[in-house]
Formats: C-alpha cells, sequence, structure tokens
C-alpha cells in the first residue's frame, strides 16, 4: 500500500495515524495543535471523521437512540454526534493547514456520499472505513469507486463480512489496494482484550497482497509496539491535547507526550524484527573468562584448586581445559596473576 509518497507495509517502519475525532471540543484552533503535535510527535498522518449528526442518526429521545453501556451511557446519539463531529465548514482548512503549512498526510473516515464527496473535493489520498460502516456496502462501493487506498477496520465485522466488503471494494476499484485493521470496539479496550493474534487470521483473509495493521484503543502503547513486532504495518491511536479537559473520546486518547513515545515504542519494535548482524563483540572478548595462577606455584607442584582458577579476564587457556590440568605439574615457577597455557605444564 501507498499512501502520497509513503510505502507501507511489512518492510518499511509502522504507519502512524494520528485519529484527531472529537478532541478539537468544538474549536477548530484545537485542530491545529492537535496537528502541530502529531507532526512533532513523529506521526505520519492525521485522521479525522467526516459526518454530521443528521447524516448518521436521527435527532430522536426514543429509548431505541439511548445509549445504555459503556463511556456515553446515558447519551442520546444525536447529541454525542453533534457534540462530536468536525464542521464540514472546517475541512478545507484543516486539510490546508495539514498539507502546506505541517506537511503531513491527512484523510478521514466516512460515513455517506456526502462525505465521501467532500473528501474528493479535498484531493484525500486514503479513506477509512470505520468498523460499524462495514456492513454499509453502498457506502465501501462509493469508496471502492474513489480508486484510492483503503483502510477498513474489523472490530465489528464477521468474517463473511469483512469478505463482502473486500469483494465490493475488488469489483468496483480499478486499483484495489487494502488495509484492514484489527480492532477491538470497546472504548478503552483492556490488554486482555487486545486478541492481537487475530492479526495472522487477518493477514491470511488479505492472502498476502496487502497490509494489515491495528486501530488500538488500549490506554497506553504497549499493545501498540505488540502489535508492530506481529507485524502491524499500520498503527492508529487516538490522539488528544490533554484527558483532563475530557472530550467523548478523551478516555482511550493518548496525550502529546504518550503519543510521541509510542512512536518512538513502534518503531523500536519494528526494528528489532529486522534481519541484522550483530555489532561486533571482539572487543568484549577479553573478558570472558579463562584459567589463572591465583596463588605461588613452584615448578613441579602440583595445579590444584588451591592455585588456579577460572577467573576473567580470557588471556588463559579455555575453562574447558580447567579439570584436565587439575593434578598436573608446573614446568616453571609461576607467580599469581599469570595466565596459565600448556607450556606452563609438565606433559
Amino acid at each position: 500500500m501507498k499512501i502520497g509518497s509513503r510505502e507501507i507495509g511489512p518492510d518499511h517502519p509502522p504507519y502512524i495515524v494520528a485519529e484527531l475525532s472529537s478532541s478539537h471540543l468544538g474549536d477548530i484552533n484545537n485542530i491545529f495543535r492537535l496537528i502541530d503535535e502529531a507532526k512533532h510527535a513523529g506521526a505520519d498522518a492525521v485522521k479525522l471523521q467526516a459526518y454530521t449528526p443528521d447524516s448518521i442518526t436521527l435527532n430522536s429521545q426514543r429509548d431505541d437512540f439511548l445509549i445504555k453501556e459503556g463511556p456515553w451511557k446515558g447519551r442520546y446519539l444525536y447529541d454525542l454526534y453533534a457534540e462530536a463531529h468536525t464542521p464540514f465548514s472546517w475541512m478545507e482548512r484543516i486539510f490546508d493547514y495539514a498539507r502546506n503549512v505541517r506537511n503531513i498526510e491527512i484523510f478521514s473516515s466516512v460515513f455517506d456520499e456526502t462525505s465521501v464527496s467532500l473528501m474528493e473535493k479535498l484531493y484525500a489520498r486514503a479513506y477509512k472505513i470505520a468498523s460499524f460502516e462495514l456492513s454499509h456496502l453502498p457506502l465501501v462501493k462509493n469508496v471502492a469507486e474513489t480508486n484510492k487506498p483503503i483502510i477498513l477496520s474489523t472490530g465489528m465485522g464477521s468474517t463473511t463480512e469483512i469478505l463482502t466488503a473486500m469483494n465490493v471494494i475488488n469489483k468496483f476499484s480499478l486499483k484495489p489496494d487494502i488495509a484492514l485493521l484489527h480492532c477491538v470496539s470497546a472504548y478503552p479496550t483492556l490488554a486482555s482484550q487486545a486478541n492481537l493474534p487475530a492479526l495472522g487470521p487477518l493477514s491470511e483473509l488479505l492472502g498476502g497482497k496487502h497490509v494489515v495493521g491495528l486501530s488500538d484503543h488500549t490506554l497506553g502503547y504497549a499493545v501498540a509496539s505488540a502489535a508492530v513486532a506481529m507485524g502491524a504495518a499500520i498503527v492508529e491511536k487516538h490522539l488528544c491535547l490533554s484527558r483532563s479537559i475530557g472530550g467523548p473520546d478523551a478516555d482511550f486518547s493518548l496525550e502529546p507526550v504518550e503519543f510521541a513515545s509510542l512512536v518512538k515504542s513502534c518503531h523500536e519494535a519494528w526494528e528489532a524484527t529486522r534481519p541484522s548482524k550483530s555489532p561486533d563483540q571482539a572487543q568484549n572478548l577479553q573478558w570472558r573468562r579463562s584459567i589463572y595462577v591465583t596463588a605461588p606455584i613452584c615448578a613441579g607442584e602440583l595445579l590444584s584448586k588451591e592455585n588456579v582458577r577460572v577467573i576473567r579476564p580470557a588471556n588463559g587457556l579455555s575453562p574447558s581445559f580447567y579439570p584436565s590440568v587439575l593434578g598436573r605439574k608446573a614446568k616453571v615457577a609461576l607467580q599469581p596473576g599469570t595466565p596459565l597455557s600448556l607450556d606452563h605444564l609438565l606433559s
């Protein structure tokens, strides 16, 4: 996969996406600050979510629309999305700032035809489809027809739904380029719920032709680093300015310093899995053990545990000779600190 000029895959450093989502708290200037922080932290891209509350739900107070569990318990869908959405009227300024001021890639999750149309006008170079939208095949078809790289989250999807979405992309895209992100749709996700072994089956679904990654909702960055070590080529993580100031996604977002640590940790995890030569260790060979004289020995005296030992450094006989030199006679007088050699022994 390639987004812009950046190659993405197992042979390249992990592609780190800072999910900005609702962290703007209703102020476009906060988005600019978040883009600054993402760039400073070393992220490869920032990602938005393009929807309006009316395009995603109804303004209804019926029980069907009331969230009854999780971090948004007690809120109605419309009210939550009204608070969390990024106004379409901001998008052009945000894209311009990311590209032309901070030189960082930017794209968006899309949720309906209007958001896809907006992203096309802004020349988005990739699309994200959230796991909640995986079964929304008209949307998947609409995105596929843009012929842009597509990142699919899989958290809410069955294997059948994932394969069906991929088939739609393969049918309607002239150059299908798909990444599957393993995702646990729990907010936040416990490390014990991360189920990173699922990355393997996702890779098998792609037949080795595309890439897999992780959309991470855990509270730190250890899980993301582990995912990279297990083959994740993309890591998506929520970024906020400060959890203390709140926001719909604050509980499972990283602050800027933490995000920078995530980037560093993921890159180190990737580097640790690369085949490499060991560093030159010759200079340290001298500090291995060998056989040394540790007490005065007269010519003709027997060598014993009392006058020879296996110690550092490695200038004497190898420790493997120790059992065979015990009980042999010294050819010459030897002083403590002398590295023992075969020339010191009577045959």
